[in-house]
């Protein structure tokens, strides 16, 4: 409930003063950029929320979720006044209620988008020449091979990758080059597309993955919504070097979008 609170507590001041226009009881609207210092970091403070809602309204959009803008922005006033029509407990277990309805409808809505999306890509991709399907459903094509005789992981090494993810419109959410350094993971403690796939490879090896949503993150999806329920991705993957048997004590670890 505490991590909900804020974020939905900043939405709702945000909502409140871009919606004031229209209230009885107007607050200032600048029309130019302020210039002392403090005034600026109260300018940089309301635009920070007016950022950070727009977001949150576009991703209850895609979730079929809309909440009624006059009503936020009518119990945000209320509230500053101390008018508050809902008790605090109340206004709590509501907003728990809708925070799961959100949940369940971004899976259905946004899920059942992406669970399409993705089984067409896999269709025309099984057609390309040189890629292979597994009886996981997960696709691999060979870009680059290895040294002969490198070695090739167990479900138990840890590995040492360069990876870039994307989704199947291209929109790419993490990637080990982007941060300028390779990555070491225990291979059993990644999503079971990333398990089974490294394994296929040698040290030196390059390939390319598309794993369907039940062997990636399956309905829960990633990254705070940058990887939708049921997505199905595609990771470039090279196999650096097969480090050592896991550390059972190595924490786990999701290969994803950053948070």
């Amino acid at each position: 409930m505490k991590q909900f609170k804020k974020p939905l507590a900043l939405a709702v001041i945000a909502l409140a003063v871009s919606g004031c226009m229209q209230q009885e009881e107007k607050y200032p609207v600048s029309e130019a950029a302020p210039e002392a210092e403090q005034e600026k970091m109260a300018y940089a403070f309301g635009s920070s929320l007016g950022e950070f809602v727009g977001q949150t309204l576009d991703r209850q959009d895609e979730a079929e979720f809309v909440l009624d803008r006059e009503l936020v922005i009518t119990g945000f006033v209320d509230a500053i006044k101390g008018e508050a029509k809902i008790p605090q407990a109340e206004a709590e277990e509501l907003i728990m209620a809708m925070q799961a309805k959100i949940a369940e409808q971004r899976s259905a809505a946004i899920g059942g988008k992406a669970l399409e999306e993705g089984q067409a890509y896999q269709a025309e991709n099984a057609k390309k020449e040189g890629v292979q399907v597994t009886e996981s459903g997960l696709q691999y094509e060979i870009l680059a091979e290895g040294p002969e005789g490198g070695a090739s992981p167990v479900a138990t090494d840890l590995v040492k990758v360069h990876y870039t993810g994307t989704l199947v419109n291209g929109d790419k959410f993490d990637s080990s080059h982007d941060r300028g350094e390779p990555l070491i993971i225990p291979l059993n403690r990644v999503i079971p597309g990333w398990t089974e796939g490294v394994q296929l490879m040698s040290e030196g090896d390059k390939y390319r993955f598309v794993i369907p949503g039940d062997i990636a993150y399956g309905e829960r999806g990633a990254g705070n919504g940058q990887i939708p329920p049921n997505a199905t991705l595609i990771f470039e993957v090279e196999l650096l070097e097969v480090v050592q048997p896991e550390d059972p004590e190595q924490p786990d670890v999701e290969v994803e979008a950053k948070q």
